[in-house]
């Protein structure tokens, strides 16, 4: 591929990633959509590209630039004649649906596609999805080398996506089945989250002062009250910044107390 077909300077440094399904374009019709389907299938983890009879050939200058550095991609992508050629050495193939056709297969989500995806590559089969062209989709000879098709539960009254788009949630979908990250987090950066014995001792500061200020001074109400305070403080993950924060702020209310005593 010569230099000037690139966008940068050979993209980032991305590879196959394991038994990874391969994304198969039947007549695409526009380089910006190749090339944008490449920036999609890198976020996910994908990276083998076929294209089925491109209606404007390969390569093309175009796919470079709005693939945001997915070049590799692009560079290994294989061109076919027909779906046929494209799927010969495949084990099973996936095809994307968007709408209702006459047709009797099984129908699977994303996610089930993902799934079932997954199972298939674990033991070691090739495995393909494929996407048709921008403006009809797959014709019925398409999804006849099927074997089974996936259809997106998106709002039924505007189910419109463009080619990356729709590779993107199964990019996504395929990626997610494996992962492992936590569904929430608390990020803490250069701090932590504040230990037992961290909060023990901001409560006796804390309480310490309230009682030296009278604030406690209801005997009757002041266990309920240093209850509610404690459970203030550890219903949420406190972190060990925000205790000498507030460490800082108890210290500085109660010398402001004394310098206005000193005063009178």
């Amino acid at each position: 591929m010569e230099a000037g077909m690139t966008g940068r300077d050979g993209g980032a440094d991305i590879g196959p990633i394991g038994n990874s399904p391969v994304v198969i374009l039947v007549r695409p019709q526009m380089a910006e959509n190749i090339g944008t389907t490449a920036r999609a299938m890198a976020n996910g983890g994908l990276f083998h590209m076929r294209l089925v009879a491109p209606r404007d050939g390969w390569p093309l200058e175009r796919a470079w630039r709005s693939a945001s550095g997915a070049d590799r991609i692009l560079e290994s992508a294989q061109v076919f004649e027909t779906v046929d050629d494209a799927v010969a050495d495949l084990h099973h193939v996936f095809a994307t649906c968007p709408r209702p056709r006459h047709i009797v297969k099984p129908v699977l989500t994303a996610r089930g596609g993902a799934a079932e995806l997954r199972e298939m590559t674990d033991r070691g089969l090739k495995v393909g999805l494929m996407f048709g062209p921008e403006r009809a989709g797959l014709d019925n000879e398409d999804m006849a080398r099927a074997d089974a098709l996936i259809r997106y539960p998106l709002n039924p009254a505007f189910m419109s996506l463009n080619l990356a788009q729709a590779v993107m949630i199964m990019a996504y979908e395929w990626w997610m089945a494996k992962d492992d990250t936590p569904p929430r987090t608390l990020m803490t950066n250069e701090t932590h989250v504040a230990t037992r014995g961290e909060l023990d001792n901001f409560m006796r500061h804390l309480i310490g002062d309230l009682d030296e200020c009278g604030f406690l001074r209801n005997e009757q109400k002041r266990a309920g009250m240093v209850r509610n305070l404690r459970h203030f403080f550890l219903r949420g993950e406190v972190t060990e910044q925000e205790l000498r924060t507030l460490h800082g702020v108890v210290t500085e209310l109660s010398r402001g107390r004394k310098a206005r005593q000193d005063k009178k």
